[in-house]
């Protein structure tokens, strides 16, 4: 076998990092506790990743304005930080689910004291407003009002895309605070951020920057309700981080180099534009599912226009895990299967960030043919 740097990976996170990301954590940088420096690169920063969530919208139209955080920590913290800044005990929690990781927001609801009711769908399917809506006349009829919900965009162990929008338009007129796990769909494919209440992302999926950081965009609303919560954990509350940059303060001494990184793949986003972006990811999920097609493969999702232009996910009934191993001893090419029940019946692609470029697919779907012959 080759030394792992030769390796070729294509997996749905973390994803391969770019020169200019990496040289960028090389460079000497200040200390973030008392250098006013970094205070200023941190507000740079942050305006930059504005510009990526879309968020600093006026108002207008019922769309919600922003502000954009950066926490240390894998973006499995932002999932976690965000219901133990917005959940006390008893509040009750509408947790939307058709995949392991909306299953996995009423596990943290659970944990610091709410009430989680789950709607549940498919997981094979896109979630369901008419769904949505009669859980939440279900529970108004027993007598539980939802303070929060949470979901997923894009729950990556299917490769499933959620439309969220009808969704979260309801969500709005019932006056339920909005939570969306935008991981693995945020700067690769359009995210509804205007509609959303505390947005979150992480570095090493479609920024293609190392593991290591979450980003928020959290809404005036979400903000308001942060703030009349108790939050009894300190690196999960989320409260410090709205005033961190006008008091020159933040919670913890932050990961510099991991956010030089972040801020350099930022860059390359918004210099290719992102409209050009997004354009590239739907190529690359294109051309991915049309080698799949010939090779006889399926697609997890039931509609090829559930998927999501950031990975795909293929139904290889329980070979999951020796087609993995095929490819990376014998073409060097590092793919992932999905996870839980599906982890030896489903074979990932990960087409996002840096990835998602009709070259690297089609050097990928080369490597699946051949070892599938």
């Amino acid at each position: 076998m080759s030394d792992y740097r030769d390796r070729f990976r294509m997996t749905p996170g973390p994803t391969e990092v770019p020169d200019a990301v990496r040289e960028r954590m090389a460079e000497p940088m200040p200390n973030p506790d008392v250098e006013p420096e970094f205070v200023d690169f941190y507000r740079e920063l942050t305006e930059k990743l504005e510009t990526v969530y879309g968020a600093g919208r006026d108002g207008a139209d019922g769309r919600v304005e922003s502000d954009a955080a950066v926490l240390a920590g894998e973006g499995i913290l932002g999932l976690e930080a965000a219901v133990a800044s917005l959940v006390e005990e008893g509040d009750g929690v509408l947790c939307l689910s058709n995949g392991l990781y909306g299953d996995g927001f009423a596990d943290f609801v659970d944990a610091h004291g709410g009430e989680p009711v789950t709607c549940e769908g498919p997981w094979r399917e896109t979630l369901d407003r008419d769904a949505v809506a009669a859980a939440i006349e279900r529970a108004a009829d027993a007598g539980v009002e939802f303070d929060v919900a949470t979901m997923v965009h894009c729950e990556t162990p299917t490769g499933t895309l959620n439309d969220l929008e009808p969704i979260l338009d309801l969500l709005a007129e019932h006056d339920i605070v909005s939570v969306v796990d935008a991981v693995s769909s945020l700067g690769g494919t359009p995210v509804p951020t205007d509609r959303i209440d505390v947005c979150l992302g992480a570095s090493q999926k479609c920024f293609s920057a190392p593991p290591g950081l979450t980003t928020c965009a959290i809404s005036d609303r979400a903000w308001e309700r942060i703030e009349a919560v108790e939050t009894a954990e300190y690196y999960l509350d989320l409260e410090p981080w709205r005033t961190a940059v006008d008091d020159g303060r933040f919670p913890y001494s932050h990961a510099t180099a991991n956010l030089y990184g972040l801020d350099a793949a930022l860059d390359l986003l918004l210099e290719e534009g992102l409209d050009s972006v997004f354009d590239r990811h739907e190529e690359a999920a294109r051309v991915c599912r049309e080698r799949a097609a010939e090779l006889g493969l399926e697609t997890y999702p039931e509609s090829t226009a559930d998927c999501s232009p950031t990975v795909t996910a293929l139904e290889v009934d329980g070979n999951a895990v020796e087609l993995q191993e095929a490819l990376r001893e014998d073409h060097d090419v590092v793919l992932a299967t999905s996870l839980a029940d599906l982890e030896d019946d489903v074979l990932r692609i990960g087409h996002m960030g840096h990835n998602a470029r009709v070259d690297r697919v089609e050097r990928t779907m080369d490597a699946l043919a051949d070892v599938r012959a």
